[in-house]
């Protein structure tokens, strides 16, 4: 039913509530943009975000940033070697960290999932254990792993490891759970038993999203490889750390640079890979 624009202008005229949120709602909009809006004002105030010091800061990291250029170029390969060592160092370190907390991570993850554990009680219990593992920032895990194992790359894999756990078994577990269930009431159809119901019905449709993820997670952990090897955990970030303490600005921004560099060609690679396996799990469906 069409209505005109005189209607409009009549019922709006008649009754304007009904054109209008309640006041009750606009109060409460009202109150929290308020509520907002303070205290972003009080965080200002409280870290001294004043114009100030934010010019000053800007001056100073100009300086900085001049000292950066031009960038280092090595010439000679013992010079160049230990910079290649610590890129290959941080692959590694978040390679195993993200095996070993996949690895760890799977057979966790059917504990959360709702379709695969039907009791109540374990599936939560499971659920916040997630919760408590991802609670403990890696770099954190990382100064306690120094602490017990010392310097050097196995507390960086040990901290990644222990932090990707949390993350792997909660995303998988959600994966998990928003399969679809033809398929595994087709095998529970012919016969399957409940490993084959999993390994049949359901590990089809959530391979590639596992896959997708634990790519994600590694280019993730290269970047954080580098923060880990900052405190002493390993990798191209000590280098990193060790060039700016020394105020060799031109060899930080190379090492920045190559990180870089680094990153963007996992990512690239992991592009490739998952569009690969996706476009394969496509094609046999």
């Amino acid at each position: 039913m069409n209505v005109s624009e005189q209607e409009i202008e009549h019922y709006r005229a008649t009754a304007p509530h009904l054109f209008s949120e309640p006041l009750a709602v606009r109060l409460r909009r009202v109150g929290v943009w308020s509520a907002i809006a303070i205290l972003f004002v009080y965080c200002l105030v409280v870290f001294d975000f004043s114009p100030t010091r934010i010019m000053t800061g800007l001056e100073r990291f100009g300086r900085v940033m001049s000292f950066m250029f031009p960038p280092h170029i090595w010439t000679s390969w013992t010079e160049f070697s230990p910079i290649v060592e610590g890129l290959l160092e941080t692959l590694a370190i978040a390679f195993l960290g993200t095996v070993l907390g996949a690895v760890i991570a799977f057979p966790l993850s059917f504990l959360g999932a709702k379709n695969i554990n039907k009791i109540p009680f374990l599936r939560h219990t499971a659920r916040r254990g997630y919760d408590v593992v991802r609670a403990f920032e890696t770099l954190v895990l990382a100064l306690i792993f120094i602490r017990a194992f010392g310097l050097g790359p196995l507390p960086g894999i040990l901290a990644m490891a222990v932090s990707e756990i949390g993350t792997f078994a909660k995303l998988f577990s959600e994966a998990i759970e928003n399969t679809s269930e033809k398929p595994v009431d087709g095998v529970k159809a012919s016969g399957g038993s409940r490993f084959q119901t999993v390994r049949f019905g359901v590990m089809p449709q959530v391979s590639p999203v596992i896959i997708s993820i634990l790519l994600y997670n590694f280019e993730s952990n290269v970047r954080s490889g580098t923060i880990l090897g900052i405190v002493g955990a390993g990798g191209i970030g000590f280098l990193l750390s060790d060039r700016i303490a020394a105020y060799k600005w031109g060899e930080a921004w190379s090492i920045i640079f190559l990180i870089i560099a680094m990153v963007y060609l996992i990512d690239w690679l992991s592009g490739k890979i998952r569009a690969k396996i996706i476009g394969e799990q496509v094609l046999a469906k």
